[in-house]
């Protein structure tokens, strides 16, 4: 199921930004949940893979990925490694993938949120940021690949894992249907994963409404709804806590984003 929290003061997102559990065991305080920043409340769950090739996504993604690595080769010898390294490596560089961004930082999903293109638009709508459990994904993954995070004591796949466990495209979706799906970290191969906190959802083919498959089997996923009218407010608290296109997008692009949205005038 999911829940929708309404957010409409700065007080409000307190939770959202302390929900960390504590562990006996540890005696520390840690989090199993991944967030989605969305600058509309309206928008729909979709991979960049769905938007670009829509009902022939299944046909055309293996050439979309042999094309990448063909060209991207003497820029980034790794893309031959795995399909896998393709899709992350591509991700970042605006290559249609059916990978969906997740971070472990809230505050990071809350700069998503409250940024937009056209600042214009910033009071036009509620955004929303979006929790997930990766707990609950787990248990929902089948048997081997439970057991294989199982043996390596962690909550999250990496590509070397992943690999071993579905060395094809057909594999993973066959393994996947409609029901679950394998959250990856990314290696650090660049600064923008590291300061992002990058997670991805490895979303199957079958999988064509996330949101549904969230509704009908998580409990603990979370749909926090701000008002447009908080989003400056929230925008401009960020901005002193550090999280901003500066930090975000590390290199000259940032910085000029960071600079025209700080001299915008309302």
């Amino acid at each position: 199921m999911i829940r929708e929290v309404r957010i409409s003061t700065v007080e409000d997102l307190m939770p959202l930004l302390s929900e960390q559990e504590y562990r006996p065991e540890l005696g520390r305080n840690r989090s199993g949940y991944l967030y989605r920043g969305m600058p509309d409340a309206s928008y729909r769950m979709v991979t960049s893979l769905s938007r670009c090739c829509k009902q022939l996504q299944k046909t055309l993604e293996p050439a979309i990925l042999n094309n990448f690595a063909k060209y991207a080769l003497r820029d980034d010898p790794t893309v031959t490694q795995s399909v896998w390294h393709q899709m992350i490596t591509g991700q970042h560089n605006g290559l249609p993938t059916r990978l969906l961004d997740w971070t472990h930082s809230a505050l990071v999903a809350l700069h998503f949120a409250m940024t937009e293109e056209n600042l214009a638009d910033m009071e036009a709508r509620d955004c929303t940021v979006w929790r997930i459990d990766m707990n609950e994904q787990i248990n929902h993954l089948p048997e081997k690949y439970r057991l294989a995070v199982g043996r390596e004591q962690t909550t999250l796949f990496s590509v070397e894992m992943l690999s071993r466990l579905a060395s094809s495209l057909e594999e993973y979706d066959t393994d996947m249907g409609d029901r679950s799906m394998v959250i990856i970290e990314p290696p650090s191969t660049n600064n923008r994963i590291i300061m992002q906190y990058s997670f991805f959802a490895v979303i199957p083919t079958d999988m064509t409404d996330i949101e549904g498959f969230l509704d009908a089997h998580t409990r603990n996923t979370v749909k926090y709804v701000i008002d447009r009218k908080l989003r400056w407010r929230v925008r401009d608290m960020l901005d002193s806590l550090n999280i901003s296109e500066r930090l975000l997008y590390p290199g000259l692009e940032g910085l000029s984003k960071w600079i025209a949205r700080h001299y915008y005038v309302k």
